[in-house]
């Protein structure tokens, strides 16, 4: 299994509900090809740079999963059958650069601290 980050966009939805009930419908074809959802992010309703479809917005969602490097281009034309995913991106996580990222994440707080408690200091003293 490896981990994925897909990017839906779903148009025509006016509500929260019918957004909630399309994405669990897109994310049903993630478990039926054997995947598991390990985080969803609605990015909300954005508008295209120019309009697709007669489209002019779409609500994103970023979905983080892990699925079987083999089921992508199965999941990618089940996709192409749902009516309500309007476009779909799916991306492999490159994991070295996810750690690295947490690693400098966590850098970056500990130097924040430390300047705090630097600051915290020359305030006692004054």
């Amino acid at each position: 299994m490896k981990k994925y980050d897909a990017l839906y966009i779903f148009v025509g939805i006016a509500k929260d509900d019918a957004l909630n009930a399309n994405l669990e419908k897109a994310l049903a074809e993630v478990a039926r090809v054997g995947g598991t959802i390990l985080t969803t992010e609605s990015l909300g309703k954005r508008a295209f740079s120019r309009p697709m479809s007669k489209k002019d917005s779409g609500v994103y969602v970023k979905v983080r999963m892990e699925l079987d490097p083999s089921k992508v281009s199965e999941l990618v034309d089940r996709y192409r059958l749902v009516e309500e995913v309007f476009r779909v991106q799916i991306l492999a996580v490159d994991e070295r650069r996810e750690a690295k990222i947490v690693a400098e994440r966590a850098a970056r707080a500990e130097r924040q601290a430390k300047k705090e408690a630097a600051a915290a200091a020359v305030a006692v003293e004054a």
